[in-house]
């Protein structure tokens, strides 16, 4: 599977990586709906409750990525993502707010599971997995996630009257964190010099893929 010199390097490895969550993408039907005009209040307020169980979940576990790979690159790098959670978590809560929730209510929601195979993984290898790991699955996948939530924002905007301040959790993720690129690559090529198996940070950013692609289905159902 390793044929080509350029999937051992750091560059390559993203590249293929990449590569492969594009080719694993088969549309995202909920924000089709959504541009649409398709998706009710109540599948709104479905999203930002399973945002607020992911938002905290995954600051936490890039808190204790900090902790186990305190060192740079990894350790600024981890500390930052947990930093942009927080920044996340205060702009979900006007998202909320334009929906009539409040924190009490999202508190209060029952996730589904489906919606939250993500951050369980991400979870999962913050404890258990390696800094090369997940700075490859986050770096693959970004460019997805920040498109999708652009148009996430651009649809509330327009289909659902939604005011700037309303979306800014959106805004928020459609843009990646300045340097982040650099230091995740920093991070990845760190690992592969350390003796890292290319193979497990690849499964980790096709994992991540898929489970992201379970959030966008779950909220997609019934409607």
């Amino acid at each position: 599977m390793f044929d080509d010199e350029f999937d051992h390097d750091a560059a390559g490895l993203v590249a293929r990586a990449r590569a492969e969550a594009t080719t694993a993408s088969a549309g995202n039907r909920f924000l089709e709906l959504l541009e649409t005009g398709q998706v009710p209040q109540e599948r709104l307020r479905r999203l930002a409750g399973e945002e607020y169980r992911i938002i905290g979940s995954d600051r936490r576990s890039f808190a204790l990525l900090a902790s186990r790979y305190p060192e740079a690159p990894a350790g600024d790098m981890f500390l930052t993502l947990a930093l942009g959670e927080g920044q996340a978590l205060v702009l979900l809560m006007d998202f909320a707010a334009a929906l009539g929730m409040s924190e009490k209510d999202l508190s209060a929601y029952e996730p589904r599971p489906q919606a939250q195979t993500y951050p369980a993984y991400l979870a999962q290898r913050a404890a258990f997995g390696r800094a090369g790991e997940v700075a490859l699955a986050m770096l693959a996948n970004l460019e997805e996630w920040g498109a999708y939530c652009g148009r996430a924002a651009e649809a509330l905007r327009v289909h659902y009257d939604m005011d700037e301040k309303a979306v800014a959790f959106f805004r928020f993720f459609a843009e990646s964190p300045p340097g982040f690129a650099a230091q995740a690559t920093e991070v990845i090529a760190a690992a592969l010099e350390a003796g890292d198996d290319p193979h497990d940070l690849l499964r980790a950013a096709r994992m991540l893929h898929a489970y992201e692609t379970d959030f966008w289905d779950s909220l997609a159902i019934g409607i």
